[in-house]
């Protein structure tokens, strides 16, 4: 199963992109990224859940068929590249994830597949790929998110920016 998505491409949009409020939780090193603000929807309300075959976990948050959140659970190996950069010509979009006409009662949705990280050399920008590598294009959903989106409109991958460093203890 893959993760479907309706995009909306709007030119006008770029002003309007939520703001992301990141938050790490040092015990269990679990990343959330909240979207602020954003139009409301109408689709599936729930969570999402990528689950890469070495364990790790990626959640997207849904409501009303936006995503409102994204959250690592589990890590996968993290690979550093330097020179990595999020993709220029990422345009502003609103994504809504529809419920299925199958299962429309269903808020919750887990999907088995390859999960792979990068991060450049700080690690503030981080780009999650799901499953085999396929042609994508970049949508922009929030200010610091941008989602890859394969030719048959399924989620391919996530880039969270500006990521702030893991908090360190003192």
């Amino acid at each position: 199963m893959e993760i479907a998505v309706h995009v909306e491409h709007s030119e006008s949009s770029a002003a309007q992109l939520p703001s992301i409020e990141y938050r790490w939780d040092a015990d269990t090193d679990i990343l959330t990224a909240l979207l602020n603000g954003g139009p409301k929807g109408t689709g599936m309300s729930g969570s999402v859940e990528v689950e890469g075959s070495d364990g790790s976990w990626l959640i997207f948050d849904v409501s009303g068929g936006r995503i409102a959140g994204v959250e690592v659970a589990v890590w996968p190996d993290v690979r550093k590249v330097g020179g990595l950069t999020a993709p220029a010509d990422a345009v502003p979009s609103y994504v809504t994830i529809p419920s299925r006409p199958s299962q429309p009662g269903v808020a919750s949705l887990e999907i088995d597949t390859r999960l792979a990280a990068d991060a450049d050399p700080s690690e503030r920008t981080i780009h999650f790929r799901f499953g085999a590598a396929r042609s994508v294009r970049a949508v922009h959903i929030a200010q610091d998110l941008i989602l890859d989106v394969d030719d048959s409109n399924h989620i391919a991958g996530v880039w969270l920016l500006n990521v702030p460093p893991f908090p360190t203890e003192k």
